[in-house]
């Protein structure tokens, strides 16, 4: 299981067998380099046993109210201040991080183990309860899958969601019988104890406990937030970088960076690629020439094909948005240069800054509307107006807007990122994973998180769904993945929880005011990054597959065919309609394509799995 966690972590490794608990760790060294902060970590008195991912980034407070409670140190790690967190508070110990992390703490005294999971779930963790009685768990579930206990046998519904959203939700695991440790939730595993996690933070009360502030007073307040964040991520005792867009998000990190210390001394990374639409390294040029920041960039091309295998092997489940990959070019750039890059992740989730949270407004305004208008529109668009294939163009947003209208609010929502639609697969599927996959509600998820925000505007529900699912289950999955398949740590200091909450508590008015997006972060950082970089209309960060995709035996069909790619989950004469519609130019399956692929890499991975439930 270690083993195949070498790319997280390849300066150090090692395992101790403490009794009935067996835990094992490789390290990436960031802060206290030294052997003596390498893990398993055992403590002074050899009670307490603890293996850690991630960054606590308040640990050296933490750490001082622990030494005046009579602990004593013997590294300056984050790691042993967790240790002694925990001996000092127990389960409330993760109450006080800021920070990421997974972690597990074999309490030898008690015969108790402890595992936690950071409050935006930045960092993985994957358990499973095994049949003696025990459980397994692992950063990945490809080091879970190593243990010989484990089943494989896919699960349907995370295949309905990984169909549906180009992911699976926290609820599932790809993989029956394993679970993931939901964001902000501890579990702790005892003889004669349930297993039952426990939330211990609530994000759904800060956005029913809406904040008075006028729009310029929460500016402020946000950029003094923004800038506290990044200055406590910025500690490390190796390089340190960020990426850096052409939006304002990573410029708005960038920038407190170069306030915080010399311009010269940041160093930022972005990569493009040559088709239209899809490259804003001269955005990001004209940001780091403002600044004054030592910036470097690549174009990345077709050329990717051949890597492509290796990144979705590095996904761990099925996973299909296209930013997987510009985001692992980003990090293999970065990381010949640096050991950590901060990153702008999560801003668009916080101050409302996608598209979809504008879909969302007007769909509520239109709601008067007919359904059978709506689906007779919808019909009439897709057979009069061709495909694009460009980034996020206005005739797939047209496309997706009239086919989400007919639909509630929270379905709604989710159809704007749509794979497939679940009218599409029953034709796609092979008999009997069809019944199974369509025999439950893949949404359901989104549908109880709506519950806790209810009563508040769209733009607060939707935002809060975004924060429970696409913004852990894909953005930051993405982000752990590419990021740690070159063994580089990413940091988002958007996603420092005191940020976090603050952006819950705002109006909604405050984040989309009309139809601009982000209205408060914009003001934020007036005077601090290039007025037209705060004015851009979003780009995402996406490939252009549709377009690499255009030809049968491109680059990224290569040893694919279409039934190759259809294996032994998908009817052989559906996966081939999809790539000649594609290839004709009559529809753009760029995406759904890339799914297959996806798919398919990850299937022919550490082992087989099979096809039904």
């Amino acid at each position: 299981m270690v083993a195949r966690m070498v790319h997280r972590g390849p300066d150090a490794g090692g395992v101790v067998v403490a009794g009935p608990a067996a835990l094992g760790h490789r390290r990436l060294s960031v802060i206290d380099t030294r052997a003596v902060a390498d893990q398993p970590m055992l403590d002074a008195q050899g009670d307490h046993l603890i293996v850690y991912n991630g960054e606590v980034y308040n640990f050296r407070e933490i750490r001082g109210e622990l030494e005046a409670r009579g602990a004593v140190f013997r590294t300056t790690s984050d790691t042993e201040v967790v240790l002694e967190a925990y001996k000092a508070w127990g389960p409330d110990c993760v109450r006080r991080f800021n920070g990421m992390f997974a972690l597990a703490v074999w309490d030898k005294r008690n015969r108790r183990l402890f595992l936690a999971r950071d409050r935006l779930g930045k960092k993985p963790l994957y358990w499973s309860q095994l049949p003696d009685g025990g459980i397994s768990f692992a950063s990945e579930l490809t080091a879970l899958r190593a243990d010989p206990a484990i089943a494989e046998r896919l699960n349907p519904r995370a295949m309905a969601q990984f169909l549906l959203l180009n992911y699976t939700l926290t609820s599932e695991c790809i993989l029956a019988g394993i679970s993931k440790l939901p964001p902000a939730h501890y579990l702790i595993i005892e003889e004669g104890r349930p297993l039952q996690p426990v939330r211990y933070w609530d994000l759904a009360a800060c956005f029913h406990d809406k904040s008075r502030q006028s729009r310029p007073v929460a500016a402020e307040e946000l950029a003094a937030l923004l800038e506290d964040a990044v200055r406590l991520r910025l500690v490390s005792d190796v390089p340190l970088g960020a990426f850096l867009s052409g939006g304002i998000d990573s410029s708005s990190i960038v920038s407190a960076m170069t306030r915080l210390g010399n311009p010269a001394d940041v160093r930022t990374f972005s990569i493009g690629f040559g088709e239209s639409g899809f490259d804003e390294r001269d955005e990001a040029r004209f940001t780091a020439d403002y600044l004054s920041v030592l910036h470097r960039d690549k174009v990345v091309g077709d050329e990717i094909a051949a890597k492509l295998a290796t990144i979705f092997a590095f996904t761990d489940e099925p996973f299909a948005d296209s930013s997987i990959i510009p985001t692992y070019a980003v990090a293999e750039l970065a990381r010949e240069h640096v050991v950590v890059s901060l990153s702008g992740d999560g801003g668009d989730e916080l101050f409302a800054g996608y598209e979809t949270y504008v879909a969302d407004k007007i769909c509520r305004l239109a709601a008067w509307l007919p359904n059978s208008l709506v689906r007779s529109a919808d019909k009439a668009f897709r057979h009069l107006v061709p495909p694009s294939r460009a980034k996020v163009g206005w005739d797939e947003k047209i496309r997706r807007f009239l086919h989400g209208m007919s639909g509630d609010a929270v379905s709604a929502h989710a159809s704007w990122r749509h794979l497939f639609t679940p009218a599409e697969l029953p034709d796609l599927l092979v008999p009997g994973l069809a019944e199974a996959v369509l025999g439950s509600d893949p949404l359901s998820d989104f549908h109880a998180f709506d519950a806790e925000v209810a009563g508040l505007d769209v733009v607060d529900r939707m935002s809060y769904i975004d924060i429970k699912t696409w913004l852990p289950d894909d953005i930051l999955y993405k982000v752990d993945r590419a990021t740690m398949a070159h063994a580089l740590e990413a940091r988002a200091p958007f996603l420092d929880h005191r940020l976090v909450e603050f952006a819950a508590r705002l109006p909604p008015g405050h984040k989309l005011r009309g139809f601009d997006k982000k209205h408060v972060l914009k003001l934020s950082q007036i005077g601090r990054i290039p007025t037209r970089i705060a004015r851009r209309k979003k780009a995402g960060f996406s490939a252009p597959v549709s377009h690499w995709l255009a030809r049968e035996g491109h680059g990224l069909f290569v040893g694919l065919t279409p039934e190759i790619l259809a294996g032994d989950h998908f009817r052989p004469a559906a996966v081939r309609r999809l790539c000649e519609d594609h290839w004709s130019g009559r529809i753009d399956n760029g995406l759904k394509i890339l799914g297959l692929i996806a798919f398919h890499y990850w299937r022919a991975g550490p082992s087989a799995v099979v096809a039904g439930p």
